[in-house]
């Protein structure tokens, strides 16, 4: 059993920035595909971002393109989200989750675990 814990969420304004935080207790972290989802009001979980074992690779949402920037630490067991130039529809949980893969239709599919999720709200 996999468990992840997220930090870092809280209330920025518009344009702000926030960086989250996911330590896995796997010990297989540093070969495990690692990502991010998130959930606003309302609206299905979708995918955030995704870091592959090395750093190598990553991949976002277009909605995130260019703000965003996925890492890993994997000394630390840990998988970042840098969220620059926030708007308000990036308020949402977001959730940290591995492995994630891509499924036959290319789109990027959660694996098994989750973190509890850690809010963030962007006020205009």
């Amino acid at each position: 059993q996999v468990q992840l814990v997220e930090s870092g969420g809280g209330l920025v304004q518009a344009g702000g920035s926030l960086r989250l935080s996911c330590v896995s207790s796997a010990r297989t972290f540093s070969s495990e595909v690692m990502g991010w989802f998130r959930q606003a009001p309302g609206k299905e979980r979708e995918f955030v971002a995704v870091i592959n074992w090395s750093a190598r690779n990553t991949a976002y949402a277009d909605s995130v393109k260019g703000r965003f920037t996925i890492s890993r630490d994997n000394a630390k067991n840990t998988v970042y989200l840098q969220m620059n130039s926030l708007k308000p529809e990036d308020t949402a949980v977001y959730y940290c989750n591995t492995p994630i893969i891509r499924g036959p239709d290319l789109q990027w599919r959660p694996g098994d675990y989750w973190g509890q999720g850690t809010q963030v709200t962007v006020s205009s």
